[in-house]
């Protein structure tokens, strides 16, 4: 094993689809010269990186409210940094931003207080190496009955250019995630995230494409092909029951290869409901590196 200069334990990748048996720190390197999807990911919490650096993956992707606490003191996230330095993975990731309690739009919006969340979020990411935050926060967004929504969208695009600033301050991106309207009704695909990512105009407000939320709205990959240039994070699960991949045998390759025509070189994160991480991490990370290796051969 490798330690780098940041304090991450570099663990060896795994000897698998043709891929060979070096340093995750060599083939991090190599993978950005050379190789389509090189960094997967897994949402869940820092204690499980263990389990992610032994099946391959080369990141975690944590919570805002969990692991950056905005709302706590700069002790307890002092915590969180030492947990960080001896972990195997890093995160390079954080989302459920906002709670639901602090409102982007409607009767009762809390811009400010959003905006003072916000700064000391970005703050502790960048203390933390974190490259973006995940503006998901379905109950933060979602309109009002009854309430105008071209008066909610014009909140929100007032919002996030306010926010585009505070994040370019910290070498922090945030990327919008679209949700399915099971979640939200308010941004609901990736067509209508990358209109409102336009409107923002800020290099450091981006977009997000989650696969699952895709699937869910019927969205094809043609989306993904049309705002491309906007895309800086990308999550992925199975339509059914929001699975591992692997699970229920579902082929992402269609939304891959939008990914790879664009020219993606983000991250890829799996954003799902997991059985038992344990016994399914390694299964659903050689699931996609064979998907992905199939666009590349």
């Amino acid at each position: 094993m490798i330690t780098s200069r940041r304090g991450f334990i570099k663990t060896s990748a795994i000897a698998v689809l043709g891929i060979p048996l070096v340093s995750s720190e060599i083939f991090g390197r190599e993978a950005k010269k050379t190789r389509f999807l090189s960094k997967l990911g897994v949402c869940t919490n820092i204690a499980n990186a263990h389990i992610l650096a032994s099946a391959g993956f080369s990141y975690l992707e944590e919570g805002v409210a969990g692991f950056l606490m905005p709302l706590k003191p700069d002790n307890d996230f002092a915590e969180k940094l030492s947990l960080l330095k001896s972990s195997s993975i890093p995160v390079e990731a954080c989302n459920s931003f906002l709670p639901g309690d602090m409102k982007c739009v409607g009767t009762e919006t809390h811009h400010d207080k959003i905006l003072q969340y916000a700064e000391v979020a970005f703050r502790r990411a960048r203390q933390a190496g974190i490259k973006t935050i995940v503006f998901g926060s379905s109950g933060s967004r979602s309109i009002p009955e009854g309430f105008s929504r071209e008066e909610a969208r014009q909140q929100f695009v007032d919002l996030c250019r306010k926010m585009g600033p505070l994040a370019q301050k910290y070498d922090v991106v945030v990327s919008l995630e679209p949700l399915n309207k099971k979640e939200t009704n308010f941004i609901n695909s990736v067509s209508e995230g990358g209109e409102i990512v336009k409107d923002v105009n800020h290099p450091n407000f981006r977009l997000l494409a989650d696969i699952y939320h895709m699937l869910m709205e019927n969205e094809g990959p043609e989306s993904i092909i049309k705002y491309g240039d906007l895309l800086f994070h990308v999550h992925v699960a199975e339509k059914d029951g929001r699975t591992a991949p692997g699970v229920h045998g579902e082929d992402f390759t269609p939304y891959l290869a939008a990914l790879k025509s664009v020219d993606y070189k983000g991250r890829l994160s799996i954003e799902c409901r997991w059985e038992n991480l344990e016994n399914q991490a390694l299964n659903s990370f050689l699931t996609l590196k064979k998907q992905i290796e199939s666009l590349t051969i």
